[in-house]
């Protein structure tokens, strides 16, 4: 009889593979196609909710958390189809273990993120905000536990119970707000620090705190048996610090910089994560706490910390961890917060956690005379949740702590906490950029021997070769002053745990520095402009911008302020394929060069690259370039043909300037061409300044034309040159054969035709807007008169500055 109960009770177990539909088998009724399915589905949906919410600014790990509730009972999960074919119960326990594999090595990782040194340097501030941080929010959570016991949650046990809403409360998800500080260029400022560190510290006061939640959890309610299972965690943590830390750092230290890391040593730790696991899941904490503590004795010195989460972090962030969001968002059914009372709860609990962090903290912060937007600031990044609490509110679930009212409206609370940090941070804190003023904006000066600086953008290996040999031609070998060049690499932030340490290694009080002690592993590309430096006499300084592409404008500006640089080069968002054409990588591309020309405390040059001087860089002796500067007037083309000048230095340039001139201009009658005489004359005197000189290496003609098919006619004469410098507005009002070049305005009506396969594919194109203040309607530096807010420590001294 027992057995017939039994057998009903459970159904059969499932295949771990099918034999496929031919031979009558349905795969989804096997384990193995059932979870690539669904491991299919989750990510694509959540990736699909990510990118819905990227415009406001939203940490993935909140598209995860929607995805998953969004796939579970409360939308598509409503459908009993749909539940049983994609989520059958019998699937569960294979789903929830693979996704608490992931979730085991996602652990690891925060580990490896947190330096335990660093919580030890805590400062005061720190240490104070995150007491405060803690403490308020765990006094409003047993408040608020008292009253979810008398209404939703009767019947739990009052310990426990207490505990998780007190730690639910008070936590902060510091890989989440590692990623929102990253976001907001906030991650190496003060306030960030702050936030970091104290988040840090709230991160271990959790853990411990769960631990003690767990122990009181056990189905056995004696006292006894939750000592011994404190007793046996920290045994477990003492043996971990005596024993695995040690053989750890010997792996670390046989791992030498330069040099791959063994094999074996990436295997023997991976495994002792999940032996970590298996030994604290028999105690009876929770397998999360080996992988978390395994993490965190990881030594942080030398490549090997990040050669460990350049091998994991993919695999795990990208296709495990979405699963673990998927599994709670089965068990979170928002259809049984129903009728007042229930919504009524949501609110409480949303005040108790929101007041309880922010007041808190803020509290403290004012106390040690933080200002007041900063302090507010910090109280709502102190607030950010996420996938920590995820996991503490899964592990009561799972303990029968929280049934399944309350845990929605959990669940809820972290999803709006989290929610609203980043918009509100942005709306009440923006660090002010202050520098002082500075003389040589434009390539175009009076005093020649005056150093010329220029900050150089690139994405990847495809722009350094021409990068490298435009900084070469452009060195001014006869005249006195230096060329200073700051080489930028332009990284757009991911959501990998290897970007946090890159930020921190790559940046500042939130600006881009260039390091004298920076690790060079770090950004191989900067490897080519210090070898480059040392074979010539220019002055190159790589400095790496680690940034959302919608932001990264701001470290391009506010840098080339803090360098005083003259001109900003970035590359063109399109790129030559072998055969000729064009190929985009992608809109966001070519809104940073758009937003750089709006924005820019200088003059800036965008650069279509068809390959200036090949593939390689050319030394000094090889340089052999014809440049053409097609001149119509205005001040972008004064730029160019200043640059242009710059370039004929250059023994090895040959600099051929063309000069149109309307035909209106020498008849006085009216053409198909207008020109306002405005600047004319000042076109005149700065052109004659220009080219006159002894140069034998300039030549110039003029070329009066009276159509658009004159111009395109006398522009396809130099279609085989090298380099075409051109400015991007031009003072004459062209109709170029342009319509089909119209979706490029950062390049102008003539730079746009140029850099259409229709004129050339052998001739990179400059194109150049000259710097001009009155064009610039919102600086993102406030100029200062006599501040040396910004030292420039790594700027050699020049006259003229």
């Amino acid at each position: 009889m027992a057995a017939v109960n039994v057998t009903g009770a459970c159904p059969a177990p499932m295949k771990a593979t099918s034999n496929g539909v031919f031979q009558g088998e349905a795969p989804l009724d096997a384990a193995l196609p059932l979870l690539i399915l669904q491991i299919c589905l989750v990510v694509a949906f959540t990736r699909a909710l990510a990118f819905i919410l990227h415009p406001l600014r939203q940490p993935r790990v909140i598209a995860e958390i929607i995805g998953g509730i969004l796939l579970g009972p409360s939308a598509m999960g409503r459908s009993e189809k749909f539940l049983h074919t994609v989520f059958p119960k019998n699937s569960m326990t294979v789903l929830d273990t693979v996704a608490n594999i992931g979730l085991l090595f996602f652990l690891f990782l925060v580990g490896l993120e947190l330096d335990i040194r660093a919580i030890r340097r805590t400062g005061k501030k720190a240490l104070g905000i995150a007491l405060a941080g803690i403490s308020l929010p765990f006094v409003l959570g047993i408040g608020t536990s008292v009253v979810l016991r008398s209404t939703i949650s009767k019947g739990t046990r009052n310990g426990p119970f207490v505990v998780f809403m007190g730690v639910s409360m008070s936590i902060t998800a510091f890989p989440v707000l590692a990623r929102i500080l990253a976001e907001l260029k906030l991650l190496t400022t003060d306030l960030g620090r702050i936030a970091m560190s104290a988040a840090a510290v709230n991160d271990v006061a959790a853990w411990i705190l769960l631990a003690l939640a767990i122990a009181l959890t056990g189905s056995n309610t004696s006292p006894l048996v939750s000592l011994w299972v404190l007793l046996s965690g920290a045994s477990f943590i003492v043996f971990s610090i005596l024993v695995l830390k040690p053989l750890l750092a010997i792996m670390a230290r046989r791992s030498p910089e330069g040099e791959p890391v063994k094999e074996l040593y990436i295997c023997i730790t991976l495994s002792l994560v999940l032996a970590c696991g298996f030994v604290t899941d028999t105690i009876g904490i929770h397998a999360l706490f080996g992988a978390f503590v395994v993490g965190i004795i990881v030594p942080k010195d030398g490549p090997f910390a990040g050669i460990l989460i350049e091998k994991i972090e993919d695999l795990v962030s990208g296709l495990f961890l979405p699963l673990y969001f998927a599994s709670s968002g089965l068990k979170t059914n928002v259809a049984t917060i129903e009728g007042a009372q229930s919504w009524g709860l949501l609110v409480l609990v949303i005040f108790a956690a929101c007041f309880g962090k922010i007041s808190g903290t803020l509290s403290v912060a004012l106390l040690f005379k933080i200002p007041l937007r900063e302090s507010l600031a910090l109280g709502f990044l102190m607030n950010t949740k996420g996938l920590v609490e995820l996991i503490v509110l899964n592990i009561g679930k799972d303990r029968k702590v929280l049934n399944d009212q309350t845990f929605a409206v959990l669940v809820l609370m972290a999803i709006f906490t989290t929610f609203i940090t980043t918009p509100v941070v942005m709306a009440v804190y923006k660090p002010a950029r202050r520098g002082a003023p500075y003389k040589h904006r434009t390539v175009q000066r009076k005093d020649l021997d005056t150093e010329l600086r220029m900050l150089v953008g690139f994405h990847s290996t495809r722009n350094i070769p021409t990068v490298i040999n435009l900084i070469e031609s452009s060195r001014g070998t006869r005249r006195k002053g230096r060329l200073c060049v700051y080489a930028m690499h332009l990284m757009e932030l991911s959501e990998r745990s290897s970007a946090i340490s890159m930020v921190h290694k790559a940046r500042l009080n939130g600006l881009p520095f260039w390091n004298r002690l920076r690790n060079d592993k770090l950004d191989q590309m900067v490897i080519a402009f210090e070898a480059y430096q040392q074979l010539s006499a220019v002055s190159v300084r790589p400095m790496t911008a680690i940034s959302a592409l919608s932001t990264i404008h701001e470290d391009i500006c506010t840098s080339a302020h803090q360098k005083r640089a003259a001109i900003i080069l970035l590359p063109f968002h399109k790129h030559q394929r072998l055969d000729g054409t064009m190929e985009s990588l992608g809109h966001a591309f070519q809104l940073v060069n758009q937003r750089v020309q709006q924005h820019a405390p200088c003059s800036v040059g965008i650069i279509v690259d068809r390959g200036l001087g090949g593939t390689t860089q050319v030394s000094a002796s090889d340089v052999s370039y014809t440049v053409f500067v097609p001149f119509f007037g205005g001040n972008d083309d004064q730029e160019a043909l200043a640059f242009g000048i710059r370039l004929a230095e250059h023994p090895g340039i040959m600099l051929k300037v063309m000069k149109f001139i309307m035909a209106n201009q020498r008849q006085g009658n009216s053409t198909e061409i207008n020109i306002t005489d405005g600047n004319q004359d000042n076109d005149e005197a700065v052109f004659s300044e220009l080219v006159s000189g002894n140069n034998e290496y300039i030549s110039s003609e003029e070329r009066i034309v009276g159509s658009n098919e004159d111009i395109i006619s006398a522009l396809k004469e130099m279609n085989k040159c090298n380099l075409i410098v051109v400015g991007r507005s031009p003072l004459t009002a062209l109709e170029l054969v342009a319509n089909a070049h119209k979706d490029c305005p950062e390049l102008g009506p003539v730079g746009s035709y140029l850099a259409s396969q229709d004129f050339s594919t052998i001739a990179s194109v400059l194109v150049v807007q000259q710097y001009n203040s009155m064009a610039i309607l919102h600086p993102l530096v406030e100029e200062q008169p006599n501040t040396d807010i910004y030292d420039v420590p790594d700027t050699p001294v020049a006259s003229g500055v």
